[in-house]
């Protein structure tokens, strides 16, 4: 299986047969997830350490089940409560982390590249799971094995990525990962929430739903991300439901075999009708939760096997 990282910082390193491999692990973890058993023992005997700096509950769950159910040690760290808060630097924090000698870091950090000078400093494997505005490799990950079990494939797809595109992670991550896997993808959202420098993502950008969704595949929302704005990105909720949220009328535009997404939480009646939301034929918002469990289980036993296989190397060229 060719998965040649140390770290999964995010999906720009990763080559596209690297991201059929997680992928293709990830489908056998789908099937034992819905064993009556659930457990493996692809890291057994390793330690898992979760530093979440931004609270998270569905990803550190979703990470936290996955090392459980593959035999790891897990331990939560409650950031808000640590050293952090007492002045602590990050590099300090990951020396204090290193002498305990973990073999998995999962961090969510709200500072682009925090994650990156993480991995740069201690001797494991580390899982980004989400830093800043930069971003969220694993929701990409398990959003690219949602599209492919419900579509077949996860190439030469329309893909419309909705909303608050500018403040998401999730939406920076999925243009990279859907771009490399050969997929055309549009973004649609207001002007305010578009990035700076949007024409040099490969992508195709409307401020019109209905003619952003005609004919995709796939229609992926994003969440308002209001802790992330700082002045009038949308006039209001309401507003922007009438113009941006998806309902029947606007997904009525998309193929008729359109599948929706939202990574979550959701806004329900800003982002999304309920409705759509729950429509078991349209939705696929639960299979992405079940999906992330996989997915994660996945990246860390990958991961874990570079770990092994390179500690096994540095102890055979000690013995030599």
């Amino acid at each position: 299986m060719s998965f040649r990282q140390k770290h999964l910082l995010g999906i720009e390193p990763l080559h596209p047969t690297e991201i059929t491999a997680v992928l293709d692990l990830a489908d056998q973890y789908v099937d034992l997830n819905r064993q009556a058993m659930k457990h493996a023992d692809a890291l057994t005997g390793l330690t898992q350490i979760n530093m979440f700096f931004e609270n998270s509950t569905r990803t550190q769950a979703s990470f936290e089940l996955a090392g459980k159910r593959l035999g790891a040690d897990v331990m939560n760290m409650a950031m808000q409560a640590s050293s952090i808060k007492k002045g602590e630097t990050l590099i300090d924090t990951a020396l204090t982390l290193n002498a305990m000698h973990p073999d998995l870091l999962v961090v969510r950090h709200p500072h682009s590249g925090a994650v990156d000078l993480l991995a740069q400093k201690v001797n494991c494997a580390v899982l980004n799971a989400g830093d800043g505005r930069h971003e969220h490799p694993t929701q990409a990950l398990l959003d690219a094995l949602t599209i492919r079990r419900a579509k077949g494939r996860l190439h030469r797809l329309n893909i419309a990525i909705c909303g608050d595109i500018a403040h998401s992670r999730v939406a920076r991550s999925n243009i990279i990962l859907l771009g490399k896997m050969e997929n055309r993808v549009r973004l649609v959202g207001p002007p305010t929430l578009m990035p700076a420098g949007i024409s040099e993502f490969g992508v195709e950008v409307y401020d019109d739903m209905r003619e952003g969704l005609r004919d995709v595949d796939v229609v992926m929302m994003l969440r308002l991300q209001r802790e992330r704005m700082d002045g009038g990105f949308i006039p209001s909720e309401r507003e922007y439901f009438h113009r941006f949220g998806l309902d029947a009328e606007k997904l009525s535009y998309a193929k008729d075999d359109a599948i929706v997404m939202h990574p979550g939480p959701m806004n329900r009646g800003v982002e999304i009708d309920g409705t759509i939301a729950d429509d078991i034929n349209r939705s696929v918002i639960q299979e992405q939760v079940e999906m992330g469990v996989a997915v994660r289980m996945a990246a860390m036993d990958l991961l874990a096997r570079n770990l092994r296989a390179a500690r096994e190397d540095t102890a055979a060229g000690v013995m030599a």
